[in-house]
């Protein structure tokens, strides 16, 4: 049966990996996920998750040992955050090539230089255009959930998956978790049936050399199934529902129905906008929410029916594209071009590097909204000894002075 117990965000996604009865767990530790790795060494350590643990000496190795292990038809899980994930970079899309349904928590954190440990999208959104499943947990209960919600869909369309939740708001919080029945999650998610696995009794190649005649047509059906993945999570999300008892969707709305005004955001500093949307609510502001938590497939259909007609919509970018604006904002505006009676996209930049992203952050973007006429490409918040505003247009490039040589 299942149980409520307090748990931080990362072990909540080692009780996801063991729920899923995951077969072959890879690990390489790196602040912040090291502990759901370590957990899931103590679960296999004492029989509760009879799974092998492989332990390897990066996070490349890791995903490549994920990789030979789903092609042998196995369950396979990992974890990683920040500099790891982009370790991974090259076998991520092998994962996806060879079309292999592994699940991946990474706990997102601030990509180096300069060091960090701290929240920041920007690794995990790195990876956007590999063609993983991309899932955003606000809590420490989907944190668990997500990977068997994962699990569910990249096991039909065989496309690997990744659950984000933010480095320490999350991955360190303690919440109250329910763990669920065993029974439940396995009539919810079967045993992994691979199309094709490695068997010496019947030898294949695989990843060889593909010619131009094939290689298109290939890398279509990744497009094919990745789109077929969003309703897919659709259905997946009612029938996480009807078995476990919470239904999950790719969005999610909060006080939208009348909503003049929409702020979109994604992972855990939605709970402090949600409570900025309440108070301006209470001030008499026609303001809502739209929170995505299916980044990847992105739900084109949806967000163009719920934000067609609105007044003005503020997308609140925990990351940065130099060069560009934050990436959610660039979804956004992709999939609002063209429609009839779109709103204007204003980009809001927050929380870089694990800057708080407050309940008066969220004030201030909403009051900023209603009072500014035309929309930025960004709008950076918080910067420190500046105001709310656009990059400034002043800046004087100076030369840079000669290098002194060290004799």
């Amino acid at each position: 049966m299942s149980e409520r117990l307090l748990l931080t965000g990362n072990h909540a996604a080692a009780y996801g990996a063991m729920l899923a009865r995951a077969e072959v767990i890879s690990a390489y530790p790196i602040t912040p996920q090291t502990m759901i790795v370590e957990l899931l060494s103590e679960m296999t350590a004492s029989g509760r998750l009879p799974a092998k643990f492989i332990t390897v000496e990066s996070e490349h190795s890791a995903m490549a040992a994920c990789v030979g292990a789903s092609a042998a038809g196995a369950r396979t899980y990992t974890a990683t955050s920040g500099q790891g994930l982009a370790l991974m970079h090259e076998m991520l899309h092998w994962a996806v090539g060879a079309r292999l349904p592994i699940v991946l928590t990474n706990v997102s954190r601030a990509m180096a230089p300069g060091w960090s440990i701290w929240s920041d999208q920007s690794d995990i959104l790195s990876q956007r255009d590999v063609g993983w499943m991309m899932l955003f947990a606000e809590s420490v209960q989907e944190a668990q959930d997500f990977i068997l919600w994962t699990y569910r869909v990249a096991e039909q369309v065989f496309l690997p998956g990744m659950v984000g939740m933010d480095a320490f708001i999350l991955s360190h919080t303690a919440e109250p978790l329910i763990v669920h029945d065993q029974e439940a999650v396995d009539a919810y998610l079967p045993k992994f049936d691979p199309l094709y696995d490695l068997d010496p009794a019947e030898p294949r190649a695989y990843g060889g050399l593909v010619n131009r005649d094939h290689y298109f047509e290939m890398r279509y059906k990744i497009y094919e199934n990745m789109d077929r993945a969003g309703q897919l999570l659709v259905e997946a999300g009612e029938e996480f529902g009807e078995v476990l008892g919470h239904r999950y969707t790719p969005l999610e709305g909060f006080m939208l129905d009348d909503a003049d005004y929409v702020i979109v955001s994604a992972g855990a500093m939605t709970s402090n906008i949600r409570q900025a949307v309440r108070d301006l609510r209470e001030e008499g502001m026609k303001v809502g929410l739209l929170r995505v938590i299916a980044f990847r497939p992105f739900p084109v259909d949806e967000v163009r029916r719920i934000l067609t007609g609105r007044t003005k919509v503020a997308v609140l970018d925990r990351n940065m594209s130099a060069g560009h604006s934050g990436i959610f904002a660039q979804e956004i505006r992709s999939a609002m071009l063209g429609q009839p009676d779109a709103p204007p996209i204003y980009g809001y930049v927050v929380g870089i590097g694990g800057r708080d992203v407050r309940v008066e952050t969220g004030h201030q973007v909403l009051h900023d909204l209603l009072t500014r006429e035309e929309p930025e490409l960004a709008l950076f918040v918080g910067l420190k000894g500046l105001p709310i505003g656009p990059v400034r247009k002043d800046f004087e490039i100076k030369p840079l002075a000669p290098l002194e040589v060290m004799q």
